[in-house]
């Protein structure tokens, strides 16, 4: 069965670049980006770790925690991360996952749970439905998730901002609108109705329509 928004991420055990982990274990109490990688030594996939590695502390001032993940062993990983570090200009210190045996990526439906063969003499193209994006909350459930063609890299400031969304929704009683920026005007939640939302925005809202109510971000 495929994994869903608000499923539970399937719990782990790895070895990483950085050592052994246990996937919960490791997220503790933070939010967490797992993002997946179907190759070492892949051209986009190169400058998506680098330039993943350069926006880390972006991450860590939300209290997000950020791993890779790619279908070879840890070896390969750490020769890697020089080439990482000689083509962006930044090592990444995060830990990536070595999914030798497929894994992790079976567990999160990255690939066929059919599939019996480890990762040796697989290429990129066999592993490409291995790319993709895994926010996952301090509650352990998946808070959203997106695939990427092999062609296409990631934007991370795209998920940043999906995570300033998600992480002012999950504290108050609003939802951001379409290309919305921290710090920018909110929707309040169709459901509030007009009592609940004197008391929550006593400062008052402009209404474009009776079902869209917008008001300045509340954690400002």
């Amino acid at each position: 069965m495929s994994l869903r928004i608000n499923d539970t991420a399937p719990d782990f055990k790895a070895k990483t670049s950085v050592g052994d982990i246990s996937f919960h274990e490791w997220i503790g109490d933070s939010w967490a980006v797992l993002f997946s990688h179907p190759k070492d030594f892949t051209p986009v996939c190169t400058t998506e770790l680098g330039s993943l590695a350069k926006m880390k502390p972006d991450f860590e001032k939300r209290n997000v925690k950020v791993i890779g993940l790619s279908v070879d062993p840890v070896d390969d990983h750490i020769k890697w991360l020089e080439d990482i570090k000689d083509v962006t200009g930044t090592k990444p210190d995060y830990p990536i996952v070595a999914d030798e045996n497929l894994e992790v990526a079976k567990l999160y439906n990255m690939l066929p749970t059919s599939l019996t063969s480890s990762s040796e003499g697989r290429t990129a193209v066999d592993n490409q439905t291995v790319r993709t994006v895994f926010i996952i909350g301090p509650d352990k459930k998946i808070k959203l998730f997106l695939t990427y063609p092999m062609a296409t890299g990631r934007n991370f400031h795209e998920i940043l901002r999906t995570i300033d969304s998600m992480q002012l929704t999950s504290k108050h009683k609003v939802a951001t609108p379409a290309d919305w920026k921290k710090g920018e005007e909110v929707i309040i939640l169709a459901s509030v109705k007009e009592d609940e939302a004197k008391k929550l925005f006593p400062g008052g809202w402009k209404a474009l329509k009776p079902y869209l109510r917008k008001v300045p971000d509340p954690s400002k």
